[in-house]
């Protein structure tokens, strides 16, 4: 793929550019969402598609052009750059952010507010079961309350951080396109995913109301931003070095894969970290 300097960013590009066609496939289904989209008209696109990674920069620059207003757009000639359409969906979802932050930063703090109107949907019961299925402590649950809860699993690290991110992007998926994403990470996310696939799916819905309100270009902005939050989380990940597994453990910390139990110290199969 080639890549176009002038619309380049490097908080979007960098991600997208080294993200399979399956991964890069919702980005799309969210784009075509819009009436007023022009990827699918390009040339490359009807050439290429559905190899969505040979025009992973086109994806980028729609994204963008959905995230600022089309008369600003006009005199930039681009659309705002990604991380001013990050703090923006960050505003309009009411999650604390600083601009100076790091980009990661910003979108964990977007999902963590999604996590926490979910977790405050859920039962005792639900709680502790999903803190089983991500292998963290359920004490946070009584000590801190939803919002510091949502924070410990986005922070614990390693696998339970990484599938904390993906079972949003998940949920979100369904609420837009109607499907999911496609689970091959580890048997564990499934279960996690049903536990909260009504709690997010809840909390979602309240969020597209506001979404109605704030404006028609969100409904493509948001589920974009999540979706390439945990892109960016799993393309930092390290992989297992087993090739018949190759689990993602988005951790350094791990001695051993939580998928089949290999060993991982000294392990030499490592992703690009972003």
């Amino acid at each position: 793929m080639n890549r176009n300097t002038e619309i380049f960013d490097e908080d979007l590009n960098p991600v997208l550019e080294i993200a399979s066609k399956e991964d890069l496939d919702p980005l799309v289904e969210y784009l075509k969402k819009k009436m007023s989209e022009f990827l699918t008209s390009s040339d490359v696109f009807k050439k290429y598609e559905p190899d969505h990674t040979r025009y992973a920069d086109l994806i980028a620059k729609e994204i963008r052009d959905f995230g600022g207003n089309s008369f600003v757009n006009i005199f930039r000639g681009k659309g705002p750059s990604y991380r001013e359409i990050v703090c923006d969906v960050a505003k309009v979802m009411k999650a604390p952010y600083n601009k100076s932050q790091d980009i990661e930063a910003i979108e964990e703090s977007i999902l963590t507010t999604i996590l926490s109107k979910a977790l405050e949907k859920m039962s005792e019961e639900e709680k502790k079961d999903l803190c089983n299925e991500l292998g963290v402590s359920n004490k946070a649950f009584v000590k801190g309350g939803t919002a510091l809860t949502a924070q410990m699993l986005f922070r614990a690290g390693g696998f339970a951080s990484y599938t904390t991110m993906l079972i949003v992007a998940n949920a979100v998926a369904r609420k837009v396109i109607g499907r999911g994403l496609l689970f091959t990470t580890n048997s564990a996310l499934s279960k996690g995913a049903s536990i909260l696939c009504g709690p997010i799916g809840l909390a979602v819905m309240g969020i597209w109301t506001a979404i109605d309100i704030a404006g028609p270009s969100y409904r493509v902005t948001i589920p974009a931003v999540i979706h390439i939050a945990m892109l960016r989380k799993k393309y930092s990940a390290a992989y297992c070095p087993n090739p018949d597994c190759d689990a993602e453990l988005a951790s350094e910390n791990f001695k051993f894969c939580p998928k089949c139990g290999q060993e991982i110290g000294g392990r030499s199969v490592v992703a690009q970290v972003l």
